[in-house]
């Protein structure tokens, strides 16, 4: 192969990968968070998530877009390891829809279909339209990426070394299957590696024998995309990667082991090799969910197996309160007090977890922390509700003032998981932008960071023991939470003054000390619940 025939094959490649990039984008955008929210929500049963996995890949035209925004579903906990399956197997149903197209040999239509989108593109007034431009050059941008390599590989028909090369993957199958396998794994596109073996397969350069182990090994390679984003995530969304390779890999067992009977059925199919490809990309596929759905359950127990360790499990939904229980209001308010306490330990785990990062980041964490915020304001939702028609039951008066204390205490409980929240992106923002922290800064942070973290840890247990005792330590820690923010807040000030502290970071340490200040003060809330005559005084403070 000359430099020029590499050159031209590698720009109609770019050109190939850009357009079904764009006419992806284009789809995706104009249904905007949809796509994700179905991910999330319509995929309780595994067949309806292969429909949906082939559907949302079919529009953002990659298997391995699909199968990340899986893994990123799963890292956050909206989606199980068992929904994941049924929408990977989907996503490499989805995939095969590229190489259809391209089948039918439509680069006649690129350049025109290039010219109007890129004037919908840039001159359109209104968004869809915009969208739909973008979706038409990259619909003609493939097109015209195809036409370039099929140029590209015309020479190589006479080269006979290569064509030696090719023929041998029949011969030996497993060389074809590396082959596919490395050439997906470095352009990170198995539409644009089938895209190739389409243009060699229109020049009669490749026959349909040694593309099916070819193209056996590029549904492997197409994995590489989801277990890199795997890297860094929970253990769950590692396993959710494995599982995308687990099913491609028992495929490919399963293909090449009767590979003289699905070249047979592929044949049969179609005269035009090109079609030949699309359709053993879409057999391949088709078949392999056919086989592997009903095992969907094995499939998540072997990725359990090869990906040992205990995943952290955030229980979610209320598990205390029941609206049967309304009938009863002394154990309504028992239980429904066991749920607000309930609400404040996943709000001090995360207080705990954030202060960690703020000081010593680890992008781990970050997703269980927001899976547990999540929870917090599912649980102040649930818990609110119950409590409102609580309200509407015949409640003596002290029973009335219990249930309004508990909808204040869910609010304050609310709040921390907020603050949290701030906390960790605090932490995600110093952490990005590498700002460092002197070691006085660090040592100020370490004690307000305990001293909140107590009186947060004592308002819950005081409040879901009813302990006054313990409410009186958290109304007396008080003044000593709100003294130390301003002697933190003047000693940060002398050192800007004196030039050894960053500005840049003293941006996170103000927002850390603030934060830990609003979460002192929610804590003397939950406490003052309990203490009558402080109750007041410090909500009007609260922002």
């Amino acid at each position: 192969m000359s430099i020029e025939m590499a050159f031209t094959l590698l720009g109609g490649l770019g050109l190939f990968i850009y357009g079904m990039k764009l006419m992806g984008e284009g789809l995706e955008r104009s249904a905007g968070e949809r796509l994700r929210h179905w991910l999330e929500v319509l995929t309780k049963n595994p067949v309806r998530g292969v429909v949906l996995g082939a559907l949302v890949t079919a529009i953002v035209q990659s298997s391995s877009a699909t199968t990340v925004m899986v893994v990123g579903l799963v890292n956050a906990g909206l989606m199980s390891l068992m929904q994941a399956v049924g929408v990977i197997m989907g996503a490499n149903i989805g995939t095969t829809v590229t190489a259809q197209l391209i089948a039918f040999k439509l680069t006649r239509v690129a350049l025109p279909a290039i010219g109007i989108g890129t004037a919908l593109h840039l001159f359109a007034d209104r968004k869809n339209l915009k969208f739909v431009g973008q979706v038409l050059l990259g619909f003609g941008l493939l097109f015209y990426g195809m036409q370039v390599m099929e140029v590209a590989v015309k020479p190589l028909a006479k080269s006979q070394g290569f064509v030696q090369f090719i023929t041998s993957f029949s011969t030996n199958p497993l060389l074809g299957v590396i082959v596919g396998f490395l050439t997906t794994g470095i352009i990170q596109s198995s539409s644009a590696t089938i895209g190739i073996l389409q243009a060699l397969a229109g020049e009669g350069i490749v026959s349909i024998s040694a593309a099916l182990p070819i193209l056996c090994g590029d549904n492997i390679g197409t994995c590489v995309t989801a277990l890199i984003s795997s890297i860094g995530a929970n253990l769950t969304a590692r396993r959710a990667a494995m599982i995308h390779l687990m099913f491609n890999v028992i495929g490919t067992l399963i293909f090449m082991t009767l590979l003289p009977l699905f070249k047979a059925v592929v044949v049969w199919t179609s005269q035009d090799p090109m079609r030949q490809i699309a359709n053993a990309h879409t057999f391949f596929n088709l078949i392999n969910t056919v086989v592997q759905l009903p095992f969907a359950a094995l499939l998540v127990t072997l990725a359990t197996t090869l990906v040992p360790g205990q995943a952290e499990v955030v229980e979610k939904g209320v598990k205390y309160i029941d609206d049967r229980l309304l009938e009863s209001p002394s154990i309504a308010l028992s239980q429904a007090r066991k749920e607000i306490g309930r609400m404040g330990q996943l709000a001090l785990e995360n207080l705990r977890s954030a202060l960690k990062l703020v000081i010593r980041f680890n992008e781990k964490e970050g997703p269980t922390l927001r899976q547990k915020e999540a929870v917090i304001n599912q649980l102040a939702r649930e818990t609110s509700r119950f409590l409102g028609l609580l309200f509407q039951k015949p409640l003596l008066p002290a029973q009335a003032d219990q249930v309004a204390d508990m909808l204040n205490a869910i609010n304050d409980m609310e709040r921390v998981g907020d603050h949290d929240l701030n906390l960790l992106e605090l932490a995600e923002y110093r952490e990005e932008n590498a700002l460092p922290f002197s070691s006085q800064a660090v040592r100020d942070l370490g004690e307000m960071a305990a001293l909140v973290e107590q009186s947060f840890a004592d308002a819950v247990q005081a409040f879901t023991e009813a302990n006054q005792e313990l409410a009186n330590k958290v109304i007396e820690r008080e003044d000593l939470i709100d003294e130390m923010d301003r002697r933190l807040r003047n000693d940060h000030i002398k050192r800007l003054n004196e030039g050894t502290c960053n500005p840049n970071s003293g941006v996170v340490f103000l927002g850390v000390i603030s934060n830990l200040e609003r979460i002192g003060d929610h804590a003397f809330n939950l406490a003052s619940y309990l203490v009558k005559k402080e109750r007041h005084y410090k909500r009007l403070q609260v922002k």
